[in-house]
């Protein structure tokens, strides 16, 4: 069963969607996906997908080195009510560098394995800014590939790795984001003057499909309705996204 809506009592923190010269605030609610059996690569044994993720069992603090100062406290769930998963770069002595929204782009924080559940996916998303372009990877061979719209010039698509955090469906039609979207852990650090949203990145879907393959939006990638829902299906939360300039 889907679980019920999560209605945002704050400005919505997605980033970059509009593309309009004047962005007006959304107070959208979002319904978190259920995993498909496809994107649950958990296996019973060890994990032994190319990429490690982290599911959490307890809230822990977020801290800046294995034991160090603490910087966050992270709950079981994200701020859109899915479940908290995060993406692993390095185990430690029983630590774990995960990206975590929390934490600037390009910066880690560590959480203590006791704490989490351990999986796998080969699964990853690479983004081709300058081809505005997305490839779908799984164990490094090519899966599938699409265009999608990226941020135009003074709001360019951050580069660097990142992580899908949340897979969710927009509970209002006419949403800007289609059918669903995929949050990602980066931000948006160029948002335009008066910018009265947030400065999470997403992939998402768009009723405004004339600008998929262009440098058109604020930050986000825009890509077509069944493109995303293949994602949406295939890709489990942890999954890592590249992005390159």
């Amino acid at each position: 069963m889907r679980r019920p809506a999560l209605l945002l009592g704050v400005l919505l923190p997605l980033a970059g969607c509009g593309g309009a010269p004047e962005p007006k605030a959304e107070r959208l609610p979002f319904t978190p996906a259920t995993e498909s059996a496809e994107a649950a690569e958990r296996p019973p044994a060890a994990p032994r997908g190319r990429y490690l993720t982290a599911r959490l069992l307890s809230p822990t603090a977020l801290r800046d080195s294995p034991g160090g100062r603490r910087l966050h406290r992270l709950g079981l769930r994200t701020e859109f009510g899915s479940r908290r998963i995060l993406s692993v770069t390095t185990r430690r002595d029983g630590w774990l560098a995960v990206i975590a929204p929390e934490r600037k782009n390009g910066r880690l924080g560590w959480i203590p394995e006791r704490r989490v559940e351990l999986a796998s996916t080969n699964f990853s998303i690479h983004v081709d800014r300058s081809a505005r372009r997305l490839t779908l990877r799984r164990a490094g061979n090519r899966v599938r590939a699409f265009p999608v719209a990226v941020g135009r010039p003074g709001t360019e698509t951050p580069t660097g790795r990142f992580a899908v955090t949340d897979k969710l469906h927009p509970d209002e039609p006419g949403s800007p984001y289609g059918c669903c979207a995929l949050a990602l852990s980066g931000h948006q650090t160029k948002l335009i003057d008066g910018w009265p949203g947030g400065d999470r990145l997403a992939i998402h879907a768009t009723p405004n499909t004339e600008t998929v393959g262009k440098a058109a939006s604020l930050g986000c990638m825009r890509a077509h309705t069944a493109d995303i829902r293949r994602l949406m299906r295939m890709v489990p939360a942890g999954t890592p996204v590249f992005i390159r300039a």
